[in-house]
């Protein structure tokens, strides 16, 4: 009975799925004001007025009816926007997945036990392994502790989507499989794929009844690595997932067509818990520059990562860790939660295995060899192609400011995040001499099945507050005014996006109402400032912070002439990456991390300067 009592009393993750509210519809008339307000920093008085126009016609006709038929449609979901963003934000989208969607990192180990070691790539992924098994274990019985911003829990529907998760290439549309279960839905797969050199292997996770440790981890990594580099290179079926992703489609349904063995292969891997890919490079990196290990979290060999699995935990051959993720199934924050487990328990036990030697008489893994024949052979070839050219296409800038973090800024009573995207917002402006409309990711996940939504971080005040660092004549009294004025309105509009009450989402609900009801497309959405100002996708600065611990992670930018800039904030430091396409003649990452970190100082000096 006393048992049965401690069992009730403890949380488990996902007991309160049931109990949280339903995701909003905000006021129309409070959406199209916020639009109004964020389309203000990219228009002459003139376009402004006709978008005032469009919108004023919008609220009083279509509008209204469309936030209707919308209101209709959150009375019969937990969560109104779920699947059209799905299928929207990621399922529908055509685009090679691999790059363009999917988000990286390098892991932070090398700053504390494990810095870049030839030879050491089989120990430590013995152990990282076992440490990302143990955390697949926590979620199956249950025992990772709620996410909560004070009391209030938070959705934790994503966690289920972190391991035996992949998405299916379609025609038109993918889709995801998801055969996760927890221990009390039933059975769960709980093999690991192992890419090697364009080959695939799977062992089991679990050996009668228990997790297999780290030492006989080690036994199966070490015999796969020897095969692979004594025998010739496998046909590296998993470039495929690199590609276009109706072209990979059309091959997945031939190679399936050609073996129906070749389906059952395909299967074990989008079930199984996890990819681990042994890479054959090896980046530099150090904790100041992160440059080449994220970059090559992203872009590396084709044929040793899966690209439509939730997750490919990455190991290079210097014993450098990363991960690569498909974005449909979960946000960064999954990522960031588990990889910061894997980078505690490394570091809690000083990257070593302190438990027993003994290596059970396990089966070796098991080689998932598919029946190819040249057209298949073919369609690798040029999927690799495709992808290597893109990727070459690619600059990334990832490094530590050191001279000050979150402590400081917290100090003079300045939210770190907002800091941050104040000084990207400054940093741009004088870069290119214009606001840049700017994505920052604001979570929704005190709502059933929230993720994500929309703050616009280029605002009126920010654009006056750039002006005026960047004219001679205001004083610095004045400077500091206008900053702490664009501080102020970022930190309410944060607050109003993660309650329910942003506009981007909104929008979008009322866009696709009107085609699903196959009326015409409304002018709002076909006005010029809507692009402009970012709408539909277009915006010239993708942003996230990763958190406040020491994990990274990247995205390539959302349009050929952006970045992508994602950061995270700790007590000393910032660390930052950013992405941008070399062959767009205008951006350059490394020369905006520059600028960024000049801006860095230069409004921590304001502050200390106006104290005078």
């Amino acid at each position: 009975m006393e048992n049965q009592l401690a069992k009730s009393t403890e949380e488990r993750t996902f007991q309160y799925q049931d109990s949280l509210p339903s995701l909003p519809v905000p006021l129309l008339e409070e959406s199209l004001k916020k639009y109004l307000e964020a389309v203000k920093p990219f228009a002459n008085e003139e376009e402004y007025k006709k978008t005032e126009e469009i919108v004023q016609t919008f609220q009083n006709g279509i509008g209204e009816k469309l936030h209707q038929k919308l209101l209709e449609r959150a009375k019969g979901k937990r969560n109104w926007l779920e699947e059209w963003w799905l299928n929207v934000a990621y399922l529908d989208v055509r685009l090679p997945s691999q790059l363009n969607v999917n988000f990286a990192g390098p892991a932070a180990h090398v700053e504390h036990y494990w810095p870049p070691k030839e030879g050491t790539q089989l120990e430590r992924g013995s152990i990282s392994l076992w440490h990302n098994l143990n955390y697949w274990q926590l979620l199956r019985k249950e025992k990772l502790p709620v996410h909560k911003v004070g009391n209030t829990p938070l959705d934790m529907n994503q966690f289920r989507m972190l391991f035996s998760t992949c998405k299916v290439p379609g025609i038109t549309r993918d889709s995801i499989k998801n055969y996760f279960r927890t221990e009390s839905e039933g059975h769960s797969p709980s093999h690991v794929a192992i890419l090697c050199r364009g080959r695939v292997f799977v062992f089991d996770a679990m050996h009668e009844g228990s997790l297999i440790t780290p030492p006989e981890i080690l036994r199966h990594l070490t015999y796969i690595h020897k095969k692979c580099n004594s025998e010739p290179e496998g046909p590296g079926i998993a470039a495929l997932t690199s590609e276009e992703r109706t072209r990979w489609a059309k091959a997945r349904e031939y190679l399936i067509s050609l073996d129906p063995e070749n389906l059952n292969l395909l299967e074990k891997i989008q079930s199984s818990l996890l990819v681990f890919s042994l890479e054959d490079s090896s980046p530099r990196v150090t904790p100041e520059d992160y440059s080449q290990a994220t970059a090559m979290t992203l872009i590396g060999n084709p044929t040793v990562r899966w690209g439509d699995k939730s997750y490919n935990l990455i190991s290079f051959s210097n014993g450098v860790f990363g991960c690569n993720c498909d974005h449909a199934p979960f946000d960064a924050m999954v990522m960031v939660n588990i990889s910061n487990y894997v980078d505690e328990k490394v570091f809690e036990n000083e990257g070593r295995w302190k438990g027993s030697e003994k290596v059970r008489n396990i089966p070796h893994p098991e080689e998932l060899v598919f029946t190819v024949d040249k057209r298949v052979l073919n369609d690798v070839s040029e999927a690799k192609a495709q992808y290597l050219k893109q990727a070459s296409d690619l600059q990334v800038a990832a490094y530590a400011f050191t001279s000050f973090g979150k402590k400081q800024t917290k100090k003079e009573k300045l939210h770190p995040d907002t800091f941050v995207q104040l000084a990207l917002q400054l940093a741009y402006y004088r870069l290119h001499g214009r606001p840049g409309c700017c994505y920052e990711t604001a979570m929704t996940r005190y709502f059933y099945h929230g993720r994500t939504e929309t703050t616009r971080s280029c605002t009126v005040e920010a654009v006056r507050w750039c002006q005026s660092m960047e004219d001679p004549s205001s004083s610095l009294l004045e400077r500091q005014q206008k900053m702490l004025q664009a501080f102020a309105k970022h930190n309410k509009m944060m607050k109003d996006c993660s309650s329910g009450k942003g506009f981007d989402r909104h929008l979008l609900g009322l866009l696709l109402i009107a085609k699903e009801e196959g009326l015409p497309v409304p002018e709002l959405f076909t006005d010029p400032l809507f692009f402009k100002s970012g709408g539909g996708g277009n915006f010239v600065l993708s942003t996230s912070l990763v958190g406040y611990m020491r994990i990274l992670g990247v995205v390539v930018p959302m349009v050929h002439h952006g970045y992508g800039f994602f950061y995270h904030i700790r007590d000393d430091r910032f660390l930052v990456a950013c992405s941008a396409w070399k062959s767009h003649p205008e951006t350059d990452a490394e020369k905006l991390v520059q600028q960024i970190f000049c801006a860095f100082h230069d409004m921590m000096q304001l502050m200390n300067t106006a104290h005078l």
